[in-house]
């Protein structure tokens, strides 16, 4: 309980720390993105029931961005930040140490805000192409689902950094069995429970985009960083929207 304690303070912004019951050991902490999508159930839900409640008073488009944002202020633009260091670094470096100094930069460069602007306005309009009240059940899915595969990187590659260079001071553990098995059920019990099985199919797109930057990330530092994690996220996430949109015109036709 207390690894799952540290994943809500870890990834979110809400005062968790000020619960004696979230006042966990520094150990905890290496555990976080392997009991990922635990987090992910918070953040959707926030996601999705702003959604819903701004959609009644106010256009689709305006109740999307507001959930947008919704997330954003719950997580503190955690994973956002991520994707702006991960493109500045990726689209920017030239080595492995390079690489790596541009991530651990607090500017963002031109990298990095393309990056964001065209992740946004993907995130944008996929989900203003869902109809409700599918749109909901798609981000309840969505969010922990790819919180799961993310949390599968330790599995495939070593911390790039030591935990003095971190940014957070932590190297993260590689996933073990137990974690492993809680971190599968809160990410596929969404998708099995709240999807068709006609638009499971739509999970192939989030494990291609991971094969991809697992891939990039082996050959570019050999390894990865929290940066990364948050990037391979998003980049999950909106892929499965995307192939969430594909299905459905598909069997529309």
């Amino acid at each position: 309980m207390k690894e799952i304690a540290a994943v809500f303070v870890f990834f979110t912004r809400l005062p968790f720390w000020r619960l004696k019951a979230f006042n966990v050991p520094t150990e905890c902490y290496k555990q976080v993105v392997n009991y990922w999508p635990v987090a992910g159930w918070l953040t959707a839900s926030v996601m999705a029931g702003v959604l819903w409640m701004s959609v009644q008073i106010l256009p689709m488009p305006i109740a999307v961005i507001l959930s947008i944002v919704s997330r954003l202020l719950v997580t503190g633009g955690l994973h956002e930040d991520g994707l702006a260091d991960f493109f500045d670094g990726f689209g920017g470096g030239n080595t492995k140490n390079h690489t790596l100094e541009i991530m651990k930069d607090s500017h963002i460069g031109t990298y990095g805000v393309l990056g964001l602007i065209i992740y946004f306005l993907l995130l944008y309009n996929l989900l203003c192409a869902l109809p409700l009240p599918f749109v909901c059940l798609v981000i309840l899915s969505a969010d922990p689902l790819c919180k799961l595969i993310g949390s599968l990187i330790t599995l495939f590659l070593t911390y790039a950094r030591t935990a003095e260079t971190s940014k957070t001071k932590v190297v993260y553990n590689k996933i073990s069995v137990k974690p492993f098995l809680v971190s599968a059920f809160f990410g596929l019990l969404p998708v099995v429970f709240l999807l068709n099985v006609r638009y499971w199919l739509a999970v192939i797109f989030p494990l291609i985009i991971f094969v991809i930057l697992i891939s990039l990330m082996k050959k570019k530092i050999q390894g990865y960083t929290g940066d990364c994690c948050g990037a391979l996220f998003l980049l999950c996430e909106v892929s499965f929207y995307l192939g969430i949109v594909i299905l459905m015109n598909a069997i529309k036709l």
